[in-house]
């Protein structure tokens, strides 16, 4: 692949150069057996297929990629992690790979993924580099697989070393020399950037900024790392910002705010000697994993704010994009930026979220103590859009409960005390000829009733996994269904099961226990059950969020198959999940001619549970009192007699 001089000419009449790097040998990496995964060659195709027919590629300096090292990946990575990824598409792994790729989460590995993974990780290195050397302005390196989530000794997220966290390593650590002493990692994929969080956490000579969607915890890769208070430790600490957007549809107006706001007054006072950026474009418009609403325009304007620091040294890495299109059009404008081929022009007419300013004004009180600059006051009138939001009723009336059949109204929203959430799939920037996943219509279809024991029994509360959003007491915003019709029906039952509480502490509830049914009947047992009526669609939306997962829901995790395995066979239990707490999927016979199923742990937690391996804990004060709400409201006991049940099944041993 050839190479040739910058013929741009910056502000100063001196000639930009700027480096790409694009190896085709990237490409080998696949998934296997040529199933669709949204990580694929052709991403980096379409972005360089976009920059050759637009002849930019030629007043660029081309380089071909350059494996890494093993001892500069070792400065982020375990031993053990390089072994595998290194000698992963070996021969001897033929028959293990995919077996090896599914303990770890959305991971896959093919017979080109070693080498596109050591070409990623050493391309970036190449770059970051040759700009610090000052042999180059800026680059670009279209690299994958992508890195940002890949953690010091697990791949995830489809990332397999991080590449940028190496690379900034290398720099600080290997080429001191250079005097590149403090570098700014700008990670605005939409996903968090939990790995290279981690491996700089300490550590005050990078600034970790990272924008993303966190919808409260449940946006991949989930969790609390992706918080606004996760700010870095010892030395390090202040030196971690987290811009953590509360849903989707976020789009120029938004960033751009939190580049006024956040970054920009940040970057000032820390004054980087280089720029890292991990370069996800699954913000922008239409991309089928991001569900927000960046535009090139956008990202053109974020860069270019950018250019002031650092003299502009700026080394760029893909991360995520799985829109093909915006990708390319996205990559496109910022390497225009880069050679400052032409000023950047354009305008944005609409204006921030309201949400937008109240997770701004959160950061900033977060790290005003570290950064001066964030201890100023924003403009006391601030321009927003209004979010939409369900409008919650205030009328009492819920209709008749009891064992009968209930009419759901839009009235059982009345104890959500937060706004809810906005869908995961962005149907406001979609374009509409991106279709939904085919099993979600044909699970729409088939309704199952979903027996809730614990906190579900709540209406109000089971809403927050239908609607989204969270109800008086709960610490974490539930994201919501895709479909967030109500159920069709609710009806009470009694079945002879134990419920229990185990664990010491919830992401939902703080302290104390969560509610669990031991998945085997015993006659001398009673537990009470609200039945909802939903889709078994639904049933797969509210199975993710109870486990706090984030499957990619490319595929259902519960589909017909299973079910039908599961009332054929008349088994207890279905693991549908290594991980979660209520990853156990149970057959509690039929009603009106619909499986019941619920899901609660498995067998071998029960044992752990008995051995005390995992506490037996009783729940919170909160946890309790909506407990107690749905089973009053239900017309199953009385106030005192729910807490008397509660409060057996939570003292009484297995």
């Amino acid at each position: 692949m050839g190479s040739s001089e910058s013929t741009s000419v910056s502000s100063d009449d001196q000639p930009r150069r700027v480096g790409l790097i694009y190896d085709d040998r990237m490409c080998k990496h696949s998934s296997p057996d040529d199933d669709y995964h949204p990580e694929n060659p052709n991403r980096v195709r379409a972005i360089w297929n976009k920059l050759q027919s637009s002849g930019i590629h030629q007043r660029c300096v081309v380089f071909n990629a350059q494996e890494a090292e093993d001892k500069h990946i070792a400065s982020v990575h375990t031993k053990k992690h390089i072994d595998l990824i290194k000698t992963i598409s070996s021969n001897k792994f033929d028959s293990q790979r995919h077996k090896i790729a599914a303990k770890f989460n959305s991971i896959y590995f093919n017979e080109g993924s070693s080498e596109a993974a050591h070409l990623a990780a050493g391309s970036v290195i190449e770059v970051a580099e040759k700009v610090a050397k000052g042999e180059l302005n800026s680059a670009f390196a279209i690299v994958r697989p992508p890195g940002h989530h890949a953690e010091e000794d697990e791949p995830m997220g489809f990332c397999l070393y991080n590449n940028v966290a190496i690379a900034t390593r290398f720099l600080l650590n290997e080429r001191a020399k250079l005097g590149i002493n403090k570098i700014l990692i700008v990670d605005w994929d939409v996903h968090h950037g939990n790995g290279t969080q981690k491996m700089f956490w300490k550590d005050p000579r990078v600034l970790f900024f990272s924008v993303h969607r966190y919808d409260f915890g449940s946006f991949y890769p989930a969790g609390d790392d992706g918080s606004h208070i996760m700010t870095g430790e010892e030395p390090g600490v202040g030196y971690n910002i987290n811009v953590p957007w509360e849903s989707g549809r976020c789009g120029d107006a938004d960033y751009l705010a939190v580049w006024d706001h956040i970054l920009i007054p940040v970057a000032k006072e820390f004054n980087p000697d280089m720029i890292m950026i991990s370069a996800g474009f699954d913000a922008a418009i239409n991309d089928p994993l991001g569900g927000c609403c960046v535009t090139p325009y956008g990202y053109s304007v974020m860069l270019n704010k950018l250019m002031e620091f650092a003299g502009g040294k700026i080394v760029m890495a893909l991360e995520g994009g799985y829109n093909l299109d915006s990708l390319a059009n996205s990559v496109l404008a910022c390497v225009e930026v880069l050679l400052e081929d032409k000023p950047v022009t354009g305008s944005y007419e609409a204006y921030p979220f309201e949400s937008t300013w109240r997770v701004i004004e959160a950061v900033r009180a977060e790290l005003n103590a570290f950064w001066p600059a964030l201890a100023e006051k924003l403009p006391e009138k601030l321009p927003s859009r209004k979010t939409p939001q369900i409008q919650i009723s205030s009328s009492d009336s819920e209709g008749e409960h009891g064992s009968g059949p209930e009419k759901v109204t839009e009235d059982l929203e009345e104890a959500v005390i937060q706004p809810f959430a906005e869908l995961k799939v962005a149907e406001y920037c979609y374009a509409p000829e991106i279709p939904l996943s085919p099993w979600r219509s044909e699970l729409a279809m088939i309704y199952v009733w979903y027996a809730a024991y614990g906190s579900n029994m709540d209406k109000s509360r089971f809403r927050c996994y239908i609607k989204g959003g969270k109800v008086e007491g709960m610490r974490r915003t539930c994201s919501g269904s895709r479909d967030r019709s109500q159920p069709k029906k609710i009806l009470w039952k009694t079945l002879p099961h134990r419920l229990f509480f185990g664990r010491e502490h919830t992401g939902a509830w703080g302290p104390g226990g969560a509610a669990f049914l031991h998945p085997e009947s015993n006659v001398l047992d009673k537990a009470y059950l609200c039945l909802y009526k939903i889709t078994l669609e639904q049933f797969n939306d509210v199975l993710v969020q109870e486990n706090g997962l984030n499957h990619d829901m490319t595929s259902p995790l519960f589909d017909l198959t299973a079910l039908d395995s599961l009332a054929s066979k008349r088994s207890i239990s279905v693991e549908v999940r290594k991980r979660g707490w209520y990853r156990n999927v149970v057959y509690l016979g039929k009603e009106e001619g619909v499986s019941i199923l619920t899901m609660t742990c498995t067998l071998s937690d029960i044992e752990r549970f008995k051995s005390g391996k995992v506490a037996m804990c009783t729940p919170a004060k909160e946890y309790v009192n909506t407990l107690v709400r749905g089973l009053v409201e239900g017309k199953q006991l009385s106030k005192e007699e729910a807490r008397a049940y509660i409060k057996e099944a939570s003292t009484k041993a297995l």
